[in-house]
């Protein structure tokens, strides 16, 4: 049970954060990103870094659903197509994440 709430509860977190982001709103964010980005860079910054993260909530919401298909019809197809969405998810998120941190903040530390 834990193995399928878990990755649906930390991608609603994600989710939500990523929605606050996409809005402008980029308190979320480690204060670095905060003093580095420019106020007019501040929208599209914080929507690149919302889609991101929206992306990231999305896949672990799948593998959270197809895990739990795995279990309750004990078919481990379920949990290698749930693994799979999983790490394209975060493949393209993290990957507009790190694009959004090196075209507004010239870097990612």
């Amino acid at each position: 049970m834990g193995s399928t709430l878990g990755p649906i509860i930390l991608g609603i977190i994600c989710i939500v954060i990523g929605v606050f982001n996409a809005r402008g709103d980029i308190s979320t964010l480690h204060s670095y990103h905060r003093k580095r980005v420019s106020e007019e860079d501040r929208i599209p910054f914080g929507k690149k870094v919302g889609l991101g993260m929206l992306i990231i909530g999305i896949s672990l919401i799948i593998f959270g659903s197809f895990n739990f298909l795995a279990n309750t019809l004990t078919n481990n197809i379920f949990i290698i197509i749930g693994s799979v969405v999983l790490v394209i998810g975060l493949i393209v998120g993290l990957g507009l994440n790190f694009y959004a941190m090196i075209k507004y903040n010239k870097g990612i530390f």
